[in-house]
């Protein structure tokens, strides 16, 4: 369900981002991006599939974590 809301954030956020050809909401929804990204690591995670993905997919939603946080503090 949270990763719903989250996909449904990010499609509203770019969607209006496409339409009107500005990149004022670039971190926003990068940062909600990151957030999907670690919703569905922490589900890899509990669902008993310690594997590769699972934690790949935590160190990649803090990456995209830390680089949305980057351009905030840049601009």
């Amino acid at each position: 369900m949270v990763r719903i809301i989250l996909a449904i954030v990010v499609i509203v956020l770019s969607g209006y981002s496409l339409i009107t050809q500005t990149l004022e909401l670039m971190p926003y929804y990068m940062f909600f991006l990151g957030a999907i990204i670690l919703v569905t690591g922490l589900a890899e995670l509990q669902k008993d599939r310690k594997g590769f993905w699972g934690y790949m997919n935590i160190a990649i939603s803090l990456f995209v974590f830390f680089a949305s946080i980057q351009y905030f503090l840049m601009n």
